[in-house]
């Protein structure tokens, strides 16, 4: 499906791209938002309603298919992303506004994901118990939930769905899409690649359409399981739904992740790593550092070493490979930013370095310089609400206890880390740290693929996403008594 010469996008049902009929939304350059990336018209209720058919028709016998040859497709799509990575990754650059090093990163990274769990084809699926009775034996195997809702965010528009989508499929599962309307163009490059590698007709459907058509699916009985990154208060409405339905929601919410810099930390490493976790991607990323906690006897040398770090970012085209800061990728999120950074400075925050956006030409792009505020107290919009942009504040703490206390403050819980050369200090405060990703000694952001991710608290549900424990969400176990006949 060439896409180079129409931008108009289509989505994908029961293995034919089938376009909208409803509203016509651009997806826009957000370095230059005068350029169209792409578009599409939103698919009807009926498509909507097609694709559940699909996927539920294609369940059975997408998850009968030997795990191994449902592993040769996931490998194959891996194959395919490698061999196009160059172009989607400008693509993604272009839709999406991170640096095309970043870019390439991402496509790679959603390669090794699908090759990763290909291999569960090759992990044991249960386990054999003795049995109280003579001539049985018991056992327990997995089976896939079924039909899997999968909506996914603009920040990561790749590796998001690569970590859900993946997994859902390797356990035997079938995918419903609805990805952000961001960044329909790669949401649609992926589902290339695995019908190019051979993927069955139903078993992934992709929708471009409304938010309120994933909703509807979720209340459909059709649909097994829902997995989602977004904000806490999308989340939190999909959870409610999905317990009215005795449905699973596996979500992935917001954070305010802290950094916590202690006096014997080596200070020039910390601000290195914190100005990556708190500037990179601009800031977009949901395990970004946006606020440091510094031991007061540090305070001034180690702000003085980050501000020398932020100011040295170079900020431009997100195309050229030299630069390190784009733009945010929509003109709401820019708004939003300058809004939280005005009412910040009102309620007496102090710019370091950056500061409030001002308002735009129609021919800007979404450009936000990298904003460091100092907080006088953490009674301030920007110590507790989530920014999702280039912006960290600073704020000191006389003590570790204290700077574990702030760290702790507000009801997220996703990632955070600790800067110091005391082992001994380090757990001590590990121990008391309310996220579920901690760095120790280096950046908050970051998820492997072999090792669960997912957060505490308004950051997520208790279910783990990639590594082993993706399967818990995407299977259930059931336990076998197996018996021979009459004894």
């Amino acid at each position: 499906m060439n896409l180079n010469d129409a931008f108009e996008l289509s989505s994908f049902v029961n293995g034919e791209w089938i376009r909208g009929e409803g509203e016509l939304v651009t997806s826009v350059n957000p370095a230059r938002p005068s350029q169209i990336v792409s578009s599409y018209r939103t698919v009807t209720d009926t498509t909507v309603e097609n694709a559940l058919c699909a996927g539920a028709s294609a369940q059975t016998s997408w998850q009968t298919t030997p795990s191994h040859v449902r592993a040769q497709i996931l490998r194959a799509t891996a194959d395919l992303l490698e061999e196009r990575l160059q172009n989607i990754a400008q693509e993604l650059s272009a839709e999406q506004g991170k640096p095309i090093s970043v870019c390439r990163g991402e496509v790679g990274r959603a390669a090794a994901i699908f090759r990763y769990f290909s291999h569960d084809a090759d992990t044991a699926t249960g386990a054999m118990y003795a049995s109280p009775r003579a001539g049985e034996r018991i056992f327990t195997d997995r089976v896939p939930v079924g039909q899997v809702l999968c909506i996914t965010p603009w920040n990561v528009p790749l590796g998001i769905p690569a970590w859900k989508i993946a997994p859902a499929l390797a356990h035997g599962n079938t995918v419903l899409w609805k990805p952000s309307d961001v960044t329909p163009l790669i949401a649609v490059r992926l589902v290339e690649a695995l019908n190019d590698a051979g993927l069955p007709a139903g078993v992934l459907n992709l929708i471009l359409g409304h938010p309120e058509q994933a909703e509807r699916a979720l209340r459909d009985p059709r649909i097994a399981a829902c997995t989602f990154t977004g904000s806490t208060a999308v989340g939190r409405h999909l959870i409610k739904i999905g317990a009215e339905h005795h449905t699973d929601v596996l979500a992935e919410m917001g954070g305010k992740n802290a950094a916590i810099v202690l006096a014997d930390a080596d200070l020039e490493w910390a601000a290195d790593q914190i100005v990556s976790a708190a500037m990179g991607w601009s800031g977009q990323r949901c395990t970004a550092t946006s606020r440091i906690v510094v031991e007061t006897s540090v305070s001034d040398e180690f702000t003085s070493l980050l501000l020398e770090r932020v100011e040295k970012l170079i900020i431009g085209d997100p195309a050229d490979t030299t630069t390190d800061i784009g733009p945010v990728s929509t003109e709401r999120q820019f708004d939003s930013i300058a809004s939280l950074l005005a009412t910040g400075v009102s309620q007496g925050a102090r710019i370091l370095t950056g500061g409030i956006p001002q308002q735009r030409d129609d021919s800007d792009g979404f450009f936000i310089a990298p904003t460091v505020l100092d907080l006088a107290s953490p009674d301030n919009v920007l110590f507790s609400k989530e920014i999702f942009g280039p912006v960290a504040v600073i704020t000191t703490a006389d003590s570790a206890r204290e700077a574990l206390t702030l760290a702790n403050e507000g009801e997220y819980g996703l990632s955070g880390s600790i800067f110091t050369s005391s082992i001994e200090r380090a757990f001590v405060l590990m121990e008391s740290f309310e996220v579920g990703v901690l760095h120790i000694n280096s950046e908050s952001c970051g998820a492997d693929t072999h090792v669960p991710f997912g957060g505490f608290n308004a950051s997520g549900t208790h279910h783990k996403e990639m590594g082993e424990q993706a399967r818990d969400f995407y299977t259930k176990i059931r336990t076998v008594y197996l018996r021979g006949g009459r004894p």
